[in-house]
């Protein structure tokens, strides 16, 4: 019994010894960049594959499914349709609008004086300031409110309207450069107009007051929107899309071209060795490149390099960001209010990306099998 118990003792040292060296020896290979590489490689190749169970439905499944998707097709296809119904009322509506948005204008710019019923709208702020005011009501505080009074009378609409907004939206504050609050000082509005159809789009109007950078009153920038599925992926349509967009040319007065700006750059001879300095015109960072984007090809199929791309990504964002919020919603954008709101919805995002992170959404799985759902005990209905 001795002599068995000994040599069960030295098994399980060797056993426990043999596990050690294993683990030392999947160290060292984990250690080791090209088997890293490896399976690197090996795990980024299973992103995104199926668990199998759609291939493994039987043959008239599959063929129910076609007949499914066929269905889906032309649901799609409806779907365009309501989208282009949609976009139809929206510019009916704009209709509606533009008359606010021109009186919002004329007291933005100070050609109309709200009268006080146009300005009774409730604040805590306002009524907290009165309160405190009144336990401290003194002849010399009165003296220096009628004084500020006289000299806020000389102050004309709301200064700095569009440019507060646009250095209040993240987005385009990155655009901003210190060079172009000058000439933002003097956009006076933002207006609006859409075309219907061929092509379906919209156009933002940038009206500016005299200025000492460029001679026009209006520059614009015009998106194109495609309303209809692709042929290639009939099934990532999700409404109208932005496919294009145009700038504009800007009359920079001579010298104020804020979109572009001198460097000097030494240049050596090749043969005499001397050495010249010479100045070069190159592209600047400014917010008036806005009207100057990327040529977006005719040919659907013609590929656009990744820089170019990035650049009409974020262009398309903001141009629709301008249409969708700012411009109907402005004096709150230029109070902060509007951009609290926003903190809010992405709040709510966040939430939802941690459900699906848990678990929680694996019934948007494009490939979920039902019946291992019901064989996972912690997968319970409410």
């Amino acid at each position: 019994m001795e002599g068995s118990d000994h040599e069960d003792v030295s098994s399980e040292d060797e056993a426990e010894a043999g596990v050690v060296d294993g683990k030392s020896a999947a160290a060292s290979l984990l250690q080791d960049p090209n088997v890293m590489a490896a399976l690197q490689g090996k795990l980024q190749g299973m992103l995104g594959t199926n668990s199998g169970y759609i291939q493994s439905l039987p043959a008239p499944v599959k063929k129910r499914l076609k007949a499914l998707k066929k269905i889906q097709f032309e649901s799609t296809k409806i779907e365009a349709q309501f989208y282009e119904e949609v976009h139809l009322l929206e510019c009916k509506y704009h209709q509606k609008f533009e008359p606010l948005y021109a009186k919002r204008s004329t007291i933005t710019k100070g050609e109309y004086e709200p009268n006080e019923d146009e300005c009774e709208w409730p604040s805590e702020s306002e009524d907290e300031d009165e309160s405190a005011l009144a336990k401290e009501v003194n002849e010399k505080a009165k003296l220096e409110e009628e004084k500020k009074a006289e000299e806020e009378k000389d102050v004309k609409g709301v200064p700095q309207f569009w440019l507060t907004i646009f250095k209040n939206v993240e987005m385009i504050a990155d655009m901003i450069q210190e060079a172009d609050e000058p000439a933002l000082e003097t956009l006076k509005d933002v207006t609006l107009t859409f075309s219907e159809k061929n092509p379906m789009g919209f156009t933002l109007h940038f009206h500016f007051g005299a200025n000492d950078f460029f001679t026009n009153e209006i520059l614009t920038k015009t998106y194109e929107l495609k309303c209809e599925p692709q042929e290639d992926d009939p099934f990532s349509f999700e409404g109208p899309e932005i496919i294009k967009c145009t700038g504009c040319t800007i009359d920079w007065k001579k010298g104020k071209n804020l979109t572009v700006k001198q460097v000097k750059k030494k240049q050596k001879h090749k043969s005499k060795g001397s050495i010249r300095t010479i100045t070069k015109q190159v592209k600047a960072d400014s917010f008036f490149n806005f009207f100057d984007p990327p040529i977006v090809p005719d040919d659907p199929n013609a590929e656009v390099d990744e820089d170019t791309q990035a650049l009409l990504t974020v262009d398309f964002e903001i141009g629709h960001y301008i249409r969708e919020r700012i411009v109907p919603r402005a004096v709150l954008f230029f109070t902060g209010e509007a951009l609290d709101e926003e903190s809010d919805y992405d709040e709510d995002e966040e939430d939802e990306d941690e459900d699906d992170e848990d678990g929680s959404g694996s019934d948007n799985d494009a490939d979920f099998d039902p019946k291992k759902a019901q064989a996972n005990p912690e997968c319970k209905q409410q």
